[in-house]
């Protein structure tokens, strides 16, 4: 039996078509607003975890003999999570551990010498040391060596300069002193090892006892005279952070970076005996 579509039956199967094709219509356009608005809302998540983490502001005080290493320090430092820009103060360690206890401002302690940590262990101004490195003694003359010292032997009458006793490096040369047997008489006794280096360099001694790491920093401007005994009478260099750290987290971090693989290549390359 066949079914009979009149005009009207027509017109309506017309009308109900069109509204559903515009049902669609209507329904893809909210479909692609949505997709768009997804996407844009996803690109603009993407953009901001892209984005760079703030640096977070540290302090270090490093005894005047790790200065060497403050290039790949503050370098290494600004690839953590989250990086960090470091303010150095390089002095002698005696002056960083005093300038701790009146109530400086910092983060991280390295010392040259374990008296002075101990020093700062004993006023309550930092955490538990770590044992950093170990550095060692040389004698260093201008370039050319112009009064012709070839050792500790040929030190009557020269324009000596040593670290001042109350410093690590002067301890040490007071040992190696010893050591050998000398009745040194410096022209002047300084309160930094950079400083003894310094006054070599520009002519105003003669010679000079100063960390091997120091004279290899020093290049071409000096040279190099072993001292006798000097592995007997070695430094050790100690890290700790600093109980009043105003970022307790980044300086741990800090702390860290400095005891790392990483830092104690840099501290080899530099003449340090890493403890690591």
């Amino acid at each position: 039996m066949y079914r009979k579509f009149t005009l009207a039956t027509v017109a309506t199967v017309a009308l109900v078509g069109t509204a559903t094709l515009v049902a669609c219509s209507n329904s893809g356009t909210d479909e692609g607003t949505t997709v768009t608005t997804s996407g844009s809302a996803s690109a603009a998540d993407s953009a901001s975890a892209a984005a760079p983490a703030e640096a977070v502001e540290t302090q270090l005080f490093g005894a005047s003999s790790t200065r060497v290493i403050n290039d790949e320090l503050t370098r290494l430092a600004g690839e953590l999570d989250p990086p960090q820009d470091v303010a150095l103060n390089n002095d002698g360690s005696g002056t960083l551990v005093t300038q701790l206890n009146e109530g400086a401002d910092a983060d991280v302690l390295i010392t040259a010498d374990t008296k002075s940590m101990d020093q700062a262990e004993a006023d309550g101004t930092v955490g538990e040391p770590q044992e950093l490195a170990a550095n060692s003694m040389v004698m260093v003359v201008p370039a050319g060596n112009p009064v012709g010292i070839r050792s500790v032997e040929d030190l009557d009458g020269v324009d000596l300069v040593l670290c001042d006793p109350q410093v690590p490096c002067g301890g040490v040369s007071e040992q190696l002193e010893k050591l050998n047997d000398l009745d040194l008489t410096p022209v002047s006794l300084e309160g930094a090892v950079g400083d003894v280096l310094g006054k070599v360099t520009n002519g105003e001694a003669e010679a000079g006892w100063v960390y091997r790491t120091d004279a290899l920093a020093a290049g071409d401007d000096v040279e190099v005279i072993d001292i006798p005994h000097a592995n007997e009478a070695s430094t050790t260099l100690w890290v700790a952070t600093v109980n009043n750290s105003p970022n307790p987290e980044a300086a741990e971090a800090l702390a860290k970076l400095i005891l790392s693989d990483e830092v104690a290549t840099r501290l080899e390359e530099a003449g340090f005996t890493p403890s690591n």
